[in-house]
């Protein structure tokens, strides 16, 4: 396998564990908030909701609902980069402890 395959097959592997994360987080929010995600600036703009959950934090938070911008303070948004970060870690430690 070349290094580029590689490399593309272990992104895939974070991304579609990404995605597992992003999905049950966009999950236990609208539960939580019982589907009240967007504020009513974002209702206007016709923001897709599950776009909260990626991207800047800006943007995450001025147009969240007051009960989403809640739940995250105690389930906190996770981006792609914090998450693919904390994969790494986590898979370095796993080859290290083999």
């Amino acid at each position: 396998m070349s290094v580029i395959s590689e490399a593309f097959a272990v992104w895939r592997e974070c991304r579609e564990a990404f995605d597992e994360v992003l999905h049950s987080a966009y999950t236990r929010a609208e539960v939580a908030t019982n589907g009240a995600l967007l504020n009513e600036r974002g209702r206007r703009a016709q923001v897709d909701a599950v776009s909260l959950f990626m991207g800047p934090a800006v943007r995450a938070y001025a147009y969240a609902s007051p009960e989403l911008v809640e739940h995250w303070e105690e389930y906190p948004r996770v981006t792609y980069a914090e998450f693919e970060r904390q994969w790494v870690a986590g898979q370095e430690e796993e080859r290290w402890a083999s």
